[in-house]
């Protein structure tokens, strides 16, 4: 049976397949199309791609036990080229950081604050699971907007 390290790492790797497919997409667009409102939860394809990065902050802090104060709507990055750097580098470290983790550490309990203050506490491999399926949801909302 393969250990949730490995079943994680192999999904960080897919993450920056799934990255680089969406991204080499949307270079084909001009600015003014990415930041075009579509009627989305982030407005724009732009905006998406940003709240992707703020969580990918957001959760990676907690789950490192640091902590990462963004807002979901918080624009990092104006320029297209540093946002979706940033979200490709952010997502990179956070792999290298699980990387060097034990594998125990993937079955352990993770407490964290809610950006409501609320103090949480949840399995590492649920929170996880969480991060890469939220990542493919963004993506998926971010490709049906942009065909």
């Amino acid at each position: 049976m393969i250990s949730w390290k490995s079943h994680f790492l192999y999904q960080f790797d897919y993450q920056h397949w799934a990255c680089d497919q969406l991204f080499q997409s949307l270079d084909k667009l001009s600015d003014e199309a990415r930041k075009r409102d579509e009627g989305m939860f982030y407005k724009s394809i732009h905006g998406t791609v940003n709240h992707l990065l703020v969580s990918a902050l957001v959760w990676g802090g907690r789950i490192k036990g640091e902590s990462a104060d963004y807002r979901n709507d918080q624009e990092l990055f104006e320029d297209w080229r540093e946002l979706k750097l940033a979200t490709k580098q952010t997502i990179r470290q956070l792999q290298h950081w699980l990387q060097a983790q034990p594998p125990e550490f993937f079955v352990e309990e993770l407490r964290y604050s809610m950006s409501s203050g609320k103090e949480h506490v949840s399995w590492v491999h649920d929170v996880l699971t969480h991060f890469v399926t939220h990542a493919a949801h963004c993506r998926g909302q971010i490709s049906a907007v942009a065909t």
